[in-house]
């Protein structure tokens, strides 16, 4: 096959040689002939690099939507390779070309006497003589392998930076690749002849032209949608990441995979509840609780914390099943999942990795805030749009998902005004502390920021305690875990500077004092400060930081949110430039506790619905819809 296709190439160079009598020149001319003929094939090429990227986005998202499921991700990714029309093995031709062209040179030049027909030809070039090997002829002959690698170190530069497909590599793929690239130029050119090394170098530079007037005449940038690519690469990456440093014992893995087993196997699930941890089922307690006393219904709790609190209360309740299903399992377990309701705090159902069932698309999907708060603000953009029913806890949230849904179209979603059976819990707790306990008599300043850019430990902690320090009360500083994790040694020096003053720096979350002991909270934008008040009707101070913004499009639907308003009807809120006044707002507060308290219980009684029954009334909802499901189930049968 060789002798054929050295005929074929021998009779072009051959042509070449005649116009040029330089066999160096006609081997730079051959180069020149080879990347013209190929051209289309180069052209194919290239718009095949960009379908590849052009679909990257899609393929990314879809190994977000199916994290672990690598069944379904490779049927899925197929389904897109056809869309695209898109063959794998298709990008091998080029490649085979390139092997047959370069065996085809290294023929002629070994033997050029027999395919060109002509005896004397001049072999040299530059100095060279092109018939040279560096391991036999040695001396200057060793400028071949540097030359061979130096030229394809030029290409890997060049094809790093403008080819549309190497462009999008990793860093260790790029420099991996041209790694080995080079040191494979470099040892072949220590054995292939001068000729072929010329051959060689002059493809890979002409290579580099060619790739940028292609670029030029088919920009790839018009082609791909590069922040849509961005996007999608950084969910997958924060997916694997996550899934990355979840390291778990044998047990945990051995029971994540029998209740899996055993979640599919119960057949007619007809409610479950869905928690992210422990801390989730404070805001399910009051409903789960009415529904197992009032109701034969058997609730299926599955939960992604090993350590869940939920397996506790279980051993008492024989109709509350848990089962333990991490987050990369949580992916396949939800979009195969089989009951007539499912109740969850997660927002972005949907939007991300976490799906609505696949196989049943007449499950009712309830939605519960784990806030009192903004649920437009706070939370992402479309986080609650592809729930079925909303949990509204005050009139608030309830004009807010009013608005939402005029502004999205959402016209089957069902809002419901239940309340927040956590605020129960607490109002319920709180009275029972307060009740044989007597009153202080120095008074307590809790400082509770919230865990966020430019909070108040970040832009003002050392103005707020230089106003409260040395008065006749308690300050408290409790800073949020997390940012006590990423500040501790700063905290550590704080306390040393405060030790034997009246302000203490809590680092310690094991201590038993309550945010809810304090007779004042000072605090930001976090929810906690609804939760206090609410809870002990006892003012909160709000410090004027940047606003917590989850989605840049809440103005988008005209209703205020309740963190900017309602912070004036709990309290008051300072501005940064005024924190010199501070001391004289808290003394304020403190010297009319009963003015805050009246103003505190009129908003709150105005605003969260059905205090001290949210969990009957949630029950009572689900359990409607569970027997609606039924009914509906049944009919169509």
């Amino acid at each position: 096959m060789m002798y054929y296709i050295g005929i074929a190439f021998g009779f072009i160079m051959k042509l070449l040689y005649g116009l040029i009598p330089n066999w160096g020149v006609a081997i730079i001319l051959f180069t020149l002939v080879s990347k013209l003929i190929l051209l289309p094939i180069s052209i194919w090429v290239q718009k095949n690099s960009i379908k590849m990227v052009k679909m990257q986005p899609e393929i990314n998202e879809l190994k977000t939507k199916y994290f672990g499921d690598k069944d379904t991700i490779a049927e899925e990714q197929t389904k897109i390779y056809k869309k695209y029309k898109y063959n794998a093995l298709a990008s091998l031709v080029p490649l085979i070309l390139q092997i047959i062209l370069l065996l085809g040179v290294v023929e002629i030049v070994k033997n050029p006497e027999l395919y060109l027909g002509i005896s004397d030809i001049d072999f040299g070039f530059l100095g060279f003589d092109l018939r040279w090997v560096a391991v036999e002829n040695g001396g200057i002959a060793w400028l071949i392998p540097v030359i061979a690698g130096l030229g394809a170190l030029a290409l890997c530069i060049g094809q790093n930076v403008m080819n549309v497909l190497q462009a999008e590599q990793s860093k260790w793929n790029k420099w991996g690749m041209s790694i080995f690239s080079v040191g494979l130029s470099v040892y072949l050119g220590t054995f292939v002849t001068a000729g072929v090394a010329l051959y060689w170098t002059a493809s890979n530079l002409m290579a580099i032209l060619q790739q940028w007037l292609l670029n030029k005449a088919i920009n790839p940038k018009k082609h791909v949608d590069y922040e849509r690519l961005e996007k999608s690469r950084k969910e997958l990456r924060e997916l694997e990441t996550l899934n990355k440093n979840k390291k778990r014992s044998v047990e945990q893995i051995r029971k994540e995979r029998a209740d899996y087993k055993e979640f599919f196997h119960v057949a007619n699930k007809k409610l479950v509840f869905y928690s992210e941890s422990s801390g989730f089922y404070k805001y399910y307690k009051g409903m789960i609780e009415y529904i197992l006393e009032n109701t034969n219904l058997t609730i299926h709790y599955v939960t992604s914390d090993y350590n869940d609190q939920v397996f506790e209360i279980a051993k008492e309740q024989k109709k509350l099943r848990p089962y333990y299903i991490e987050e990369k399992k949580l992916i396949t377990l939800m979009m195969k999942m089989d009951a007539d309701v499912v109740v969850m705090t997660m927002p972005d159902i949907e939007n991300f990795h976490i799906k609505r069932s696949y196989l049943r698309k007449d499950i009712k999907y309830i939605y519960v805030p784990h806030c009192i708060d903004s649920l437009n603000m706070t939370m992402r953009e479309e986080s609650m749009n592809h729930y079925d029913v909303i949990l509204a806890a005050t009139t608030c949230q309830r004009e807010e998902c009013e608005g939402i849904k005029r502004y999205y179209g959402l016209k089957n979603q069902e809002i419901v005004d239940w309340g927040y059976s956590l605020l129960d819990d607490m109002l319920r707790d709180y009275k029972k502390s307060i009740k044989n306990k007597k009153p202080s008599k120095r008074k307590t300043v809790m400082i509770a920021p919230s865990w966020q850019k430019d909070n108040i430990i970040d832009l003002c902690l050392d103005k707020v305690l230089k106003a409260l320090e040395g008065k006749d009360y308690n300050v408290i500083v409790r800073p949020h875990p997390q940012q006590v994790r990423h500040m501790r040694e700063a905290f550590e020096k704080m306390k040393e500077k405060y030790a034997g003053t009246n302000i203490e720096i809590q680092t310690d979350f094991s201590n038993t004092s309550s945010v809810f002991e304090a007779d004042i909270l000072i605090g930001d934008w976090s929810s906690i400060g609804f939760e206090y008040a609410f809870t002990t009707e006892k003012p909160v101070i709000s410090i004027d930081t940047p606003m917590k913004i989850m989605n840049p499009k809440y103005k988008e639907v005209d209703v205020p949110p309740v963190n900017i308003w309602g912070r004036e009807k709990i309290g008051e809120v300072v501005k940064i430039k005024d924190l010199k006044n501070l001391d004289k707002i808290v003394e304020k507060m403190l010297k009319n506790p009963k003015k805050y308290a009246k103003q505190i219980s009129e908003f709150r009684d105005e605003t969260v619905y059905n205090i001290g029954k949210s969990g009957e009334v949630g029950a009572e909802y689900i359990i409607k819809t569970v027997q609606e499901q039924i009914k509906e189930r049944k009919k169509n049968a």
